[in-house]
């Protein structure tokens, strides 16, 4: 756990015990499924037929009704349904991965039939499926198997997808032959409906997963604790791509050529189990802390009110409601969002700054932007077009002096004679044209990177740790009765301490805010 995180959570069980909830005590979810537990998956059409898979059985509930019909039920020692999907472009038919296979259903879940039955006991434990059409992508604990006649023959998958335990898959929609599949090798990508893949890894300030990695970096990734869990694509955008992994989510804008690792606050976990991309274009993201919405550069729970915290799938309607398959059901969000209640918390950060603004400048403050990092790079890239001047200059001395003859019938008149200096000046230009491929002061740059990253990280650990040790502080003060003297002052004076360690980082803008404010 984070120093950050830490410091979070104490402050916020300190805040919330002292002051009572900021929020009404209204749910702001509902179980739907009264009586259905062990939720692993769920799948909705456009008319809001749902689909769920509890155990090894997969019910169907019509749009506004209450009641939910079983459709079918796995057979089997080990009959737990993994995963449900639908086929966007033939939105009856369903497949159901199981610990004992994958089933299909044609006709919109009425009948099912087993058209995969893995050769060993790894093969046959299905974690993940994708299809579109007559391909079929099939994610199991032994490796990657495709399927190009809907399910009459499969071959294994070839390259390192085909032999790795397989977490996730996605198609991009839109682009059938492009497919992410993520491992525990790591993100491997196809351009060509799974006939050659090529590794793709992240990159980011502190971690170095890069692209063509030998099987040492995979060790020591492994190593690290990196884990990759989930990747899914934004149907409305194919170019887009997200990956949940244990250090947040990244983002890929090119067809998954690159990867960037969004901004974490707000997400009280970083490690990430499954994302969503709504068709309102809005993210979501579920760890064992709830379930996040990614808005406006920062994270916002949405799982207030959720009895379980063990999410297991997320799906939502063209409407944006968000609906939740837990442990403990299945869950729906209501739409009302909750009442704010004026209560003793808000007094206390009524005249505070926004720990964001303060964490933004004293990021500023301390130059440590992840725009400056860009901005370098930029600079270095632009450095190969201009030449390299040279400019020299000399003084010839061979005519510098002579012998001056003067008549032969006069004796002495021979005379060494000075002459003028002569100067010499040349100038060139010269352009390094492997400048333009490949700088030498990228390698620099990225040193730098990895440093300003620690630094601005751990900025902000420091600043926010001051930011709700001073709120604390400040409710102490007035939770001391007037006989506490001695203890007044030094809180008075522990609270003046603080204050001046925000200024310190963030260059006076904290007493700024409170002098604005009419704040001492």
């Amino acid at each position: 756990m984070s120093k950050t995180l830490a410091v979070f959570i104490t402050a916020c069980a300190w805040l919330c015990a002292c002051s009572g909830r900021l929020y009404a005590n209204d749910s702001t979810w509902r179980n739907i499924s009264p009586g259905i537990f062990d939720l692993h998956s769920l799948v909705m059409d456009d008319q809001r037929v749902m689909y769920i898979a509890a155990g090894g059985e997969v019910s169907k509930r019509e749009d506004n009704a209450t009641q939910w019909d079983e459709l079918f039920a796995v057979k089997g020692a080990n009959r737990v349904i993994t995963f449900l999907y639908m086929d966007s472009y033939d939105r009856g038919t369903l497949y159901a991965a199981s610990g004992s296979g994958l089933y299909r259903s044609a006709n919109s879940g009425r009948d099912w039939a087993r058209i995969y039955k893995g050769r060993a006991c790894l093969e046959n434990e299905c974690t993940c499926v994708a299809a579109s059409g007559d391909s079929i992508y099939l994610a199991t604990k032994a490796g990657l198997f495709l399927s190009h006649d809907r399910g009459k023959t499969w071959r294994r998958a070839a390259g390192k997808p085909g032999r790795s335990y397989i977490h996730s898959i996605a198609l991009a929609k839109g682009d059938l032959g492009r497919i992410y599949a993520v491992s525990v090798n790591g993100l491997f990508v196809s351009q060509d409906a799974g006939a050659s893949w090529e590794r793709r890894m992240v990159v980011s300030g502190d971690e170095d997963i890069n692209t063509a990695e030998e099987e040492t970096g995979e060790q020591e990734r492994e190593s690290a604790g990196f884990k990759m869990r989930y990747v899914t694509t934004d149907q409305q955008n194919p170019s887009q791509a997200y990956l949940a992994t244990n250090r947040g989510v990244y983002k890929s804008t090119d067809k998954g050529l690159s990867w960037e690792r969004l901004v974490d606050y707000g997400l009280l976990d970083r490690d990430v189990r499954i994302l969503l991309v709504a068709s309102s274009a809005k993210l979501y993201a579920a760890t064992k802390s709830g379930i996040f919405e990614y808005a406006a550069t920062r994270w916002q729970e949405v799982s207030t009110g959720l009895a379980t915290r063990d999410v297991r799938g997320l799906a939502a309607d063209a409407s944006g409601r968000l609906y939740a398959a837990c442990d403990g059901g299945l869950f729906e969000a209501d739409r009302a969002a909750p009442r704010e209640n004026k209560s003793v918390l808000s007094l206390y950060f009524k005249d505070e700054p926004e720990i964001e603004d303060v964490q933004e400048q004293a990021v500023r403050y301390a130059e440590v932007e992840p725009e400056k990092i860009i901005n370098w790079r930029k600079l270095a890239a632009k450095r190969s077009i201009l030449p390299k001047v040279s400019v020299g200059i000399g003084r010839n001395v061979t005519d510098l002096w002579h012998w001056e003859g003067g008549s032969s019938t006069v004796c002495g008149d021979d005379r060494l004679v000075r002459g003028q200096d002569a100067l010499e000046w040349d100038l060139s230009l010269s352009w390094d044209l492997s400048e333009l491929i490949w700088s030498s002061d990228q390698t620099s740059i990225d040193v730098r990177s990895r440093l300003t990253v620690q630094l601005r990280e751990d900025i902000l650990d420091e600043v926010t740790k001051l930011y709700f040790e001073r709120i604390r502080i400040k409710m102490e003060l007035d939770n001391l009765s007037i006989e506490d003297r001695n203890k007044r002052l030094g809180k008075e004076l522990k609270l003046r301490e603080l204050t001046a360690s925000l200024d310190a980082l963030t260059g006076g803008y904290y007493s700024e805010c409170l002098k604005a404010a009419g704040k001492p």
